[in-house]
């Protein structure tokens, strides 16, 4: 089976994907930061409210719940997708290094 590869239409995708990516990177960051902190302010209101009394929070059920969610995560496994990421290599190779690129320079 012999494959024909366009190196213009390889280029184009490669391109379009990394600019993509860049773009979708960058917001991602400040995304990332806006919920770091407004998570970050959360906490710090329900240590307060705690800390006067008006509030009860159970910190090992907060924490709990967290560390069942990423366990579950690590546990399931994927489906496969080996065709469709084949079909698509050069975009999502572009799409990556542009998401690296922004999300560093956002």
């Amino acid at each position: 089976m012999a494959l024909s590869i366009d190196p213009g239409q390889l280029g184009l995708q490669l391109g379009s994907g990394a600019v993509i990516g860049a773009l979708t990177g960058f917001a991602a960051k400040k995304i990332a930061k806006l919920v770091a902190v407004l998570v970050g302010v959360e906490l710090a209101l329900f240590a307060f409210l705690e800390s006067r009394g008006i509030l009860v929070v159970k910190w090992d059920r907060l924490t709990a719940g967290l560390v069942s969610a990423g366990q579950d995560a690590a546990s399931s496994t994927p489906p496969s997708w080996a065709m469709s990421i084949l079909s698509t290599l050069s975009v999502s190779a572009g799409f990556t290094g542009g998401f690296l690129l922004g999300f560093r320079k956002g």
